[in-house]
């Protein structure tokens, strides 16, 4: 058996990659690293068992992996993760609201629209607070609290305007918009001369969001979200507790993995979704609303897998415990190449 990995940008090899790469050797499984920039790519990848491309939410990466992936998937019909389900509507708001909607699940009601003239009419009788969300983003970045219909309006003729650059590299967990600041100015000019001392691009914003707007409906009162990973028949849970002052937990590093305060509809309501919709992997960002209700207001097959790891075990899809610390590319590589007897190595 062989498996490809293709690496982070800019050629790039992150711990969470690096960890694929530990787990298939400890198991004594073939594996590359290869770039779409090397000539003979393709010729190489027709060789391979199985493919992993971790692609994240920057531009580089959503460029290079709507080129590579389709090709291997669909044209060489070689398992891939992330595969298609998965990966069709990562970091994209937009998109997952309508595949929720159209498939019937309980996502958290939003209004999403194309044209000005809607979205205004809509604002002048809409009951605030909203919450305003650009498609991209993670950690809290590029979701605020709208009050009125004077900040929304506003919104509104910006985003069917000039849009808004998504600027979350620099302040992460934090709500970006166009309007001048000293201190941020300072910070990415900082940045930049930074990563240019390094020798590394400074990416400081994906690209300017426009032609859109998606508000979606504020659930009072939760002081924390709930985090449901679900890979394959594994789900791991934990509680993310909102920022200080702040209705986002997304990002607040403020987290208890305490598996008895786990609200088990959110558990099984995140299986019922990946089952159906077939998802390999997928983060659930779970909230009550105002009955008391499990809804789900994002999704995301990336994530940060320190977290997923300690957790202190996981349910399967009979909401049967299973105790232990679990890297979450180890299930991955076990769903995808099929092995369930595959073995984790000691990683720190």
């Amino acid at each position: 058996m062989k498996v490809g990995i293709h690496p982070d940008r800019y050629k790039e090899v992150s711990g969470f990659i690096r960890k694929y790469e530990t787990i298939l050797r400890y198991n004594n499984i073939e594996v590359q690293y290869l770039h779409i920039d090397d000539p003979d790519f393709f010729e190489n990848v027709k060789n391979f068992d199985a493919f992993i491309y971790r692609w994240f939410h920057y531009d580089y990466d959503r460029q290079l992996a709507g080129v590579i992936l389709p090709l291997i998937r669909d044209k060489l019909r070689i398992p891939c993760f992330p595969d298609s389900y998965t990966d069709w509507h990562f970091d994209d708001k937009v998109r997952q609201y309508y595949l929720m909607k159209l498939n019937g699940f309980q996502m958290t009601e939003s209004w999403i629209f194309w044209d000005r003239k809607d979205a205004v009419e809509w604002a002048e009788k809409a009951s605030y607070p909203v919450v305003f969300k650009l498609k991209g983003g993670a950690g809290s970045q590029n979701v605020m609290l709208i009050n009125n219909k004077r900040k929304a309006i506003s919104l509104i003729n910006k985003m069917f305007g000039k849009g808004i650059k998504d600027i979350g590299l620099v302040e992460r967990g934090s709500t970006v918009m166009n309007d001048f600041n000293l201190l941020k100015f300072l910070k990415v000019l900082f940045w930049k001369k930074k990563k240019l001392l390094q020798g590394r691009p400074a990416e400081t914003f994906y690209h300017r969001q426009k032609n859109y707007v998606l508000f979606q409906k504020y659930l009072p009162g939760n002081g924390f979200d709930t985090r449901v990973t679900v890979i394959g028949d594994r789900a791991f849970a934990f509680r993310r507790f909102n920022r200080p002052n702040d209705f986002r937990s997304s990002g607040s590093g403020l987290i208890d993995h305490n598996n008895a305060e786990i609200d088990l509809q959110f558990v099984k309501m995140a299986f019922d979704v990946s089952k159906k919709l077939q998802f390999q992997s997928m983060a659930y960002d779970f909230l009550y609303n105002e009955e008391h209700k499990p809804e789900f207001c994002e999704i995301s097959y990336s994530y940060l897998d320190t977290a997923v790891f300690s957790c202190k075990g996981f349910w399967d899809s009979q909401l049967n415990w299973h105790e232990g610390h679990y890297w979450p590319q180890f299930c991955q590589l076990q769903d995808l190449l099929k092995l369930p007897g595959l073995k984790q190595p000691e990683i720190s």
